[in-house]
């Protein structure tokens, strides 16, 4: 037996009775080196977005550059709307493709070398040529990770057995987490300067991490797929849109994902409910970082695990998790606001909302990958990751609820979201066991 076969076993726990389920027989004798590489690219690319965090260290950059303040606010629109809105165009192109792990490795060459060109901005760049040099190159690499998004799960559904795939996604996690906090321990303990320099270094070392995993990813062994469906935009929007008609499955999952959106949301005012209560925010960057970094550490392998057993209830349990968390905030915001002030309470939280977080994107798409099939996948990745790009676009508007009701009552609003997304994942089918 192989390394890889070994270390294969030792992460599944599979048998040769189930390697091959839902995938191509001719994939079958690489399935151990093929779970591996995804593995392996993965944890690199999700490491490189860890160091590049447009929620901390972009953030950061900007102010130290000296950028117009507020361009730090087109950071997380651009960055997750660009990656979900094109996905409905780009579906057809790659589609038409018989080998799509070019078209997952072209995107991560290309986030790479986006990211790399951030660290040279960081170095040369000032004021804001810097910032307005960083949102291009954020909405570069946004729209590269949307042709990495659709192509994946494809990839994904024809490379790795069915009942093994959340465990590959969750490893991935866990490894790039891992090197995530390590990065924030450095930075809190002040083993690194956190100076222009520093981060410019950072981002050039992520950069590279998403070049490492597109030499990985076309070292696949992946079959040629259908190619058919492809067409202009106009067709496949008009085609993709019916499905929401066709299929009623979809529409649920539709409905329970957008509600789980409270669980992404909402880590931002948390951060604010502290400010709120005069915590210092130079302080507790340190501990939100670790925390989160926590969360996705200790959840990720176990959340992908779960997935391969039930992904609608992991759906179900991460939407009670979050419920719960962001509801003790907003009680706690609304009744108690004195409590605020504890130091360990608002990461605590945090590191809950987080680990709730993790399970609702390992849920997700190993839901996605599983209800749908060779013929469907690329369709409903797209149509479902599209709605979502336009409501998060829409949830800006949360940002006026927290500035006239205050940031502990939207965090209640989230939780009731949370509550609703919960209900709404039990009416989905168990997809895991239709074969």
């Amino acid at each position: 037996m192989s390394t890889a076969e070994k270390v294969y076993l030792q992460l599944t726990g599979d048998d040769e009775g189930r390697v091959c389920r839902d995938i191509p027989e001719e994939a079958c004798d690489a399935q151990p080196e093929n779970f591996l590489k995804h593995v392996a690219a993965l944890a690199a690319t999700k490491a490189g977005d860890g160091l590049a965090d447009p929620k901390l260290v972009l953030a950061w950059l900007m102010g130290a550059l000296g950028a117009p303040a507020f361009l730090v606010a087109f950071l997380v629109p651009v960055r997750e709307s660009g990656a979900l809105l094109p996905q409905l165009v780009t579906a057809a192109s790659i589609r038409a493709m018989p080998l799509r792990k070019w078209a997952w490795a072209l995107g991560s060459l290309v986030q790479g070398l986006a990211v790399m060109g951030m660290g040279v901005v960081a170095l040369t760049l000032e004021g804001a040529a810097a910032g307005w040099s960083l949102i291009a190159l954020l909405a570069l690499m946004a729209v590269a990770r949307s042709v990495c998004s659709v192509s994946y799960k494809d990839v994904l559904g024809k490379t790795v057995s069915k009942s093994t795939r959340g465990t590959a996604s969750g490893t991935a996690s866990t490894v790039a987490s891992a090197w995530v906090l390590l990065f924030g321990l450095a930075l809190t303990s002040g083993l690194l300067d956190v100076g222009v320099l520093t981060i410019a270094v950072v981002l050039l070392v992520a950069g590279a991490l998403w070049l490492l995993a597109a030499g990985i990813f076309v070292t696949l062994a992946e079959r040629p797929g259908a190619t058919e469906g492809g067409g202009n935009a106009i067709a496949v929007v008009m085609s993709q849109f019916g499905l929401l008609k066709s299929d009623p499955q979809l529409r649920r999952f539709i409905v329970a994902r957008a509600l789980l959106m409270g669980t992404a949301l909402a880590p931002p005012f948390l951060l604010a409910l502290g400010g709120r209560a005069g915590n210092a925010e130079l302080g507790e960057l340190g501990l939100f970082v670790i925390a989160s970094s926590l969360a996705a550490v200790t959840s990720t392998y176990i959340w992908g695990r779960l997935s391969d057993v039930s992904s609608r209830r992991v759906l179900c349990y991460a939407g009670l998790l979050g419920a719960a968390a962001l509801m003790v905030a907003a009680l706690t915001g609304m009744l108690q606001p004195q409590w605020l002030g504890m130091p360990l309470l608002l990461p605590v939280l945090l590191f809950i909302v987080v680990m709730a977080h993790q399970g609702v994107r390992l849920g997700r798409a190993t839901h996605m990958v599983d209800m749908a099939d060779q013929e469907t996948r690329a369709a409903y990745t797209a149509l479902s990751n599209t709605i979502i790009g336009v409501l998060l676009l829409a949830a800006s508007a949360f940002g006026i609820v927290a500035e006239v009701f205050g940031e502990a009552f939207l965090l209640g609003v989230f939780a009731l979201m949370c509550l609703a997304a919960a209900a709404a994942a039990l009416t989905l089918e168990e997809v895991q066991q239709q074969d």
